[in-house]
C-alpha cells in the first residue's frame, strides 16, 4: 500500500484562483501516470474563462505526456479566446516549444525562484 500512495504522490497538477487567472500548477513528476488528473484540471481551468497562467517551478520531471498536457490546453484555451501563459518556464519545456514553431505562442512571466527539471532522465539546467 505504501508503493501506491509513494507513485500517486510523485507528481499533481492543479488549478489554483490567482488574482483574476487560473493558474495551473505542475509539481513533482509530469507524466503519463497524470492523465486523469491533467483533463480534470484542464476543464476546471478553463470553465472561468479567466487568463491561464502554467506554473512549471515546482515541476522536477516532465515528459512528453506533460508537454502534450500544455500543448492541449493552449489549444483549448485559444478556441474559447483565453490567454495562456507560461510562468517561469523551465528550459525543457521552452525547448520543446521552440522545436515546434511554438515558443512565441505563449508569453511568459517571472515565477518565483526556478529548480532544475528532468527531460528523459537527464536534468536540464533552468
Amino acid at each position: 500500500m505504501e508503493l501506491i500512495e509513494q507513485t500517486a504522490a510523485a507528481g499533481t497538477i492543479r488549478v489554483e484562483p490567482q488574482d483574476g487567472r487560473s493558474v495551473v500548477v505542475l509539481v513533482g513528476e509530469i507524466d503519463a501516470a497524470l492523465r486523469d488528473q491533467a483533463s480534470a484540471t484542464m476543464g476546471q481551468a478553463l470553465i472561468s474563462g479567466d487568463p491561464v497562467v502554467v506554473d512549471t517551478t515546482a515541476a522536477t520531471f516532465i515528459d512528453s505526456s506533460g508537454i502534450a498536457f500544455v500543448l492541449q490546453l493552449h489549444l483549448a484555451a485559444r478556441e474559447a479566446g483565453i490567454p495562456v501563459s507560461l510562468r517561469d518556464p523551465h528550459r525543457v519545456l521552452r525547448d520543446v516549444l521552440e522545436m515546434i514553431g511554438m515558443g512565441d505562442e505563449f508569453p511568459s512571466e517571472p515565477g518565483r525562484g526556478a529548480e532544475p527539471v528532468v527531460a528523459a532522465g537527464v536534468p536540464t539546467p533552468v
